[in-house]
This record gives structure tokens, sequence and C-alpha cells, in this order.
């Protein structure tokens, strides 16, 4: 293919994914700033693995007026979240690495199921810029530590306790925040804190940030979308 070709063809798909976007953009964003305040937030949890997480979201959110668990996006087949969703009997997607970085982010899928929202619930991609331009302020994560300490590209999980542990912390905790460009990088919304004893081991303290997570998770994505919602 001619160097002229392959520009054209680059710059079809830039048009595309920028189109894509603004489209997006525009459905993402509405149905948070109408002043009907009985209108329902559909949110998409986007997992990994096991799904804990996404268990305590389904349980607080599952008689909610306004708020309803519409979809769980996984880039694992097989993976806990997806059997979750089964039983739960939530619509499941699987996302595939080259549509997700190089097509349109699954951005029409997820207008398709009319997600408003975005949870990540231990998921280990890095977000698409596409995706963050679509939903501008509803993306959040949390994250196994308190940030901006112990974040970043491979910090996840127990790779991150053992982190803690080996630098000789005194605390460890939860951050919750806005998703940006950037891993674990985006603006601050919540932290919550625990005391790391001398004995303590990566298991112990993954015990811990799992208890922090399920009781102060559910609560903050509640509160981050009805301060959507009440906008004007």
């Amino acid at each position: 293919m001619h160097s002229s070709q392959t520009g054209n063809r680059q710059s079809a798909i830039a048009s595309q994914q920028a189109e894509t976007a603004q489209n997006a953009l525009a459905a993402a964003t509405q149905p948070l700033t109408k002043n009907d305040k009985q209108q329902t937030v559909n949110v998409a949890i986007f997992a990994s693995g096991t799904g804990t997480n996404a268990q305590k979201l389904i349980d607080h959110f599952r008689h909610h007026q306004q708020i309803k668990i519409a979809l769980i996006v996984c880039n694992k087949p097989g993976a806990g979240v997806l059997t979750i969703a089964q039983k739960e009997n939530i619509p499941s997607l699987i996302i595939e690495k080259e549509k997700f970085f190089r097509g349109n982010a699954y951005v029409d899928e997820l207008k398709q199921h009319n997600i408003n929202f975005i949870v990540l619930g231990g998921f280990l991609w890095k977000v698409p810029v596409l995706l963050i331009q679509a939903f501008p302020q509803r993306i959040i994560n949390i994250h196994p530590a308190l940030l901006p300490n112990y974040g970043g590209k491979g910090m996840y999980g127990r790779f991150v306790h053992e982190a803690v542990i080996t630098a000789k912390e005194k605390e460890s905790g939860i951050s919750i925040h806005y998703v940006d460009e950037l891993y674990d990088h985006g603006q601050l919304i919540f932290q919550a804190r625990c005391v790391i004893e001398a004995d303590e081991t990566a298991d112990s303290l993954a015990q811990k940030i799992h208890s922090l997570e399920h009781e102060h998770y559910p609560l903050i994505v509640e509160k981050v979308i009805r301060e959507l919602q009440n906008r004007r």
C-alpha cells in the first residue's frame, strides 16, 4: 500500500473515531443533566476477575429506583464476574483488545445498552482515550492503595500489597478516583485507610483492603451519580 493510501486510511479511522466519540458524548452526558431526577442511570461495570466488587455493587443497587447495574463488561472469557452476570441475569459483554484500543472502544455497544456511567472494579486494561472522551467524568475506578503512591502500570492486586509491605508503610487503604488517560491518575474522589500491623502479610492486608472496598465503593458510586443527577 502506498504511503498516501495509508495516510488516507489512518485519517479516515481517526475521523470515524472522533465522530463516534462526539456522538457518544451527547448520549453519555444527557441523562445525567436532565431535570427529571426520576430517570434511571444505567451503569456498566468493567471487571477482569472474580467480580467481588461487582457483586457488592449489584447487591447495593438491586432495588434502587434511579440507578441500575445494566451491563457487565469483561476482557477475560471465563472470568468469575461473567458467572455473576449470568446468575444475576445482567447482560454481559466480552471485549477484545484490538477493538478496544484501535477500534471504537465499544462505545457503540455501550450506547445500545443506554449506559450513562462506568464503574471499574478490578479491570486491568488501561481505558482508551476514546472511551474517556465519550464518558467525561463518567468513569471511576477503585485502587487498592493510597494514591498517588503505589499506582501505575502493573500495580494491581497482590503486587500493590507486596510493595506496601516491603516499603514498611504504617498504613494503606483504598482510593476512588475519576479515570483519565493515565493509570491511577485521575482526580481523587475518596480515600479510606487501614493500619498495617508489624506482622502484616500481603494476604492479610488484602483482606483489609477488600473489606474497605466492599464497604465504601457502592456508597461512593451512588454519591457521585446523585451529584451528577443534581447538576443543573
